[in-house]
C-alpha cells in the first residue's frame, strides 16, 4: 500500500517537542502570542516575503478569520471553486454570507475566470481561488477582474505552501493568503493555520479576531 501523506517525523522534531514540555509554558496570554508562535510567524513571513502573519488553530479558521477582517457579513455573497474542500464554503457560511460557486477549468481544476465573472453581481464581497493540490491558480486574471469590481481576494493556499506562480509564493498574489498545517499538509503542527496579509489594517484585525 502506497500511503497519500506520510508524516516524515524525525528526532529532530520529537527533541522539539520535548524542548517545549521541558519549558513548562504551554499558553501565553499576550496577543502577539508566546515566543514559539513569535518564531513560527517570523520565519514563514521571512520565506513567504510578506508583511504580516498571523497564527491559527486551523486552515478553516484562517478561512473564516479573512473574511470577518474584510467584514463579510449576512447578505454578502462568496465566489469560489465548485471543486475544493468543504471547509472553503464552510467558513463562508459562518461568516454568514452566500457561497456562490464557480466552475473550474479542465487543464488545473482551478476556479475558471469566465465563469467567475458570470457569477458577479452587487452582492459580491469577495473572490477566494483555491491553489488545488498544490497548482497555483490564474492570479493574474483574478486580481484584475477583482480590481475591475472592486472585490477582495482571499487566497486558499492552504495546499499550497512552497508553490510559486511568476517566482512568487501562492497566498501573498490576494488581498490576503491563508495557510494549513493540518497533519496531512506541506508542514504540520498537529493541527494549525496561518493568514498572511500586506494591508495593516487587515493584520491589527486579524490579531483581534
Amino acid at each position: 500500500m502506497i500511503p497519500i501523506n506520510k508524516p516524515w517525523l524525525g528526532e529532530e522534531e520529537k527533541q522539539e517537542v520535548l524542548n517545549i514540555l521541558a519549558e513548562n509554558a504551554l499558553t501565553s496570554p499576550a496577543n502577539i502570542g508566546g515566543k514559539r508562535v513569535q518564531e513560527f510567524e517570523n520565519v514563514l513571513q521571512s520565506y513567504l516575503n510578506v508583511r504580516h502573519v498571523v497564527a491559527v488553530n486551523s486552515g478553516t479558521s484562517a478561512l473564516h478569520a479573512s473574511l470577518l477582517s474584510i467584514d463579510v457579513k449576512k447578505g454578502d455573497e462568496v465566489i469560489l471553486p465548485s471543486f475544493t474542500f468543504v471547509a472553503t464554503a464552510n467558513s463562508v457560511v459562518a461568516a454568514g454570507a452566500k457561497p456562490v460557486f464557480a466552475d473550474v477549468n479542465g487543464q488545473d481544476y482551478t476556479i475558471d475566470i469566465a465563469d467567475v465573472e458570470k457569477k458577479i453581481n452587487d452582492n459580491t464581497k469577495a473572490i477566494i481561488p483555491v491553489h488545488l493540490y498544490g497548482h497555483p491558480s490564474n492570479m493574474g486574471e483574478i486580481n484584475s477582474v477583482a480590481r475591475e469590481h472592486s472585490l477582495c481576494v482571499i487566497e486558499d493556499a492552504c495546499q499550497s505552501l512552497g508553490s510559486t506562480y511568476f517566482q512568487k509564493q501562492t497566498g501573498t498574489f490576494g488581498d490576503i493568503g491563508c495557510f494549513s498545517f493540518y497533519a496531512s499538509k506541506v508542514i504540520t503542527t498537529g493541527e494549525g493555520g496561518a493568514v498572511v496579509t500586506n494591508n495593516d489594517n487587515f493584520a491589527e484585525k486579524l490579531k483581534m479576531i
